[in-house]
């Protein structure tokens, strides 16, 4: 039975899921910005946190990680790669591992250009993978530690994926994404279409994520580096695709 997914907000922007198998009661938290909004969804749903799942070692994805251990018990996992600089891990996780969730396992993918240490977590039987600060709804993260060719690289292992994945992102930036990548390819329907359902979600309080990944594929201007729209609007039509993305992303970090 797949993993029912609670989507918490924390801090100005980010965002925590809860992962909760019907059938065994396991629960798992991907990130932990703050604990207390954790511990409060726990309590009205009556679940016991019994793993942390963690993408990256940026403060606003582990500040909550001791005060939720403290209160919960909960074993926290992490990569490998970044162990010394996450909060202590009880697992050490390397690409391909796996973590399981009641009889589930997911699938542990490295997504470095973010940062170096970057992870992704797949559930495959959920149909879902948690992506944090790798691929974003109409978006990725800011290549803080990575390279152009690694960030593209992450996104292409997440983009292959089944279409209909939901994508579980870190922070509420859609807005502001949307704005940017109608920037990028302006005449693309769907982006258009998805820019005004975003606006409106947005103007009633609503979260934009997660998204699904074929809707990503359609309008997320940092998988379409190969579209011939988007290469001849920024005259780059003979340009390799990470080249095409790397001048995306250079536009997106001055935009």
């Amino acid at each position: 039975m797949p993993a029912e997914i609670l989507t918490i907000p924390c801090l100005a922007d980010n965002y925590a899921y809860l992962l909760h198998d019907p059938e065994t009661g396991d629960t798992a938290l991907v990130d932990a910005p703050d604990s207390g909004p954790v511990l409060a969804a726990l309590g009205e749903r009556g679940w016991r946190l019994g793993q942390i799942l963690i993408t990256h070692h940026h403060w606003d994805h582990v500040d909550g990680v001791e005060a939720l251990r403290k209160a919960t018990g909960a074993r926290v996992l992490g990569a490998a790669a970044d162990a010394h600089r996450l909060p202590p891990l009880d697992q050490a996780l390397q690409p391909g591992d796996s973590v399981a969730l009641g009889g589930e396992k997911g699938v542990v993918i490295d997504v470095p250009g973010h940062t170096i240490g970057h992870i992704a977590f797949h559930f495959p039987e959920t149909g879902a993978v948690f992506t944090a600060d790798s691929l974003m709804a109409l978006g990725c993260g800011r290549l803080f530690e990575g390279t152009p060719a690694q960030m593209w690289e992450s996104l292409g292992r997440l983009a292959a994926l089944p279409d209909d994945t939901l994508v579980c992102s870190g922070h509420e930036y859609t807005e502001s994404n949307a704005r940017f990548a109608l920037t990028i390819e302006p005449e693309n329907p769907a982006l258009q279409a998805r820019a005004r359902e975003i606006a409106e979600r947005r103007a009633q309080g609503q979260p934009t994520v997660p998204s699904r990944l074929g809707e990503e594929l359609a309008t997320n201007p940092f998988l379409r580096a190969g579209e011939p729209a988007i290469r001849a609007r920024l005259g780059m039509e003979n340009a390799p695709d990470v080249e095409v993305f790397a001048e995306i992303r250079r536009r997106k970090d001055s935009f």
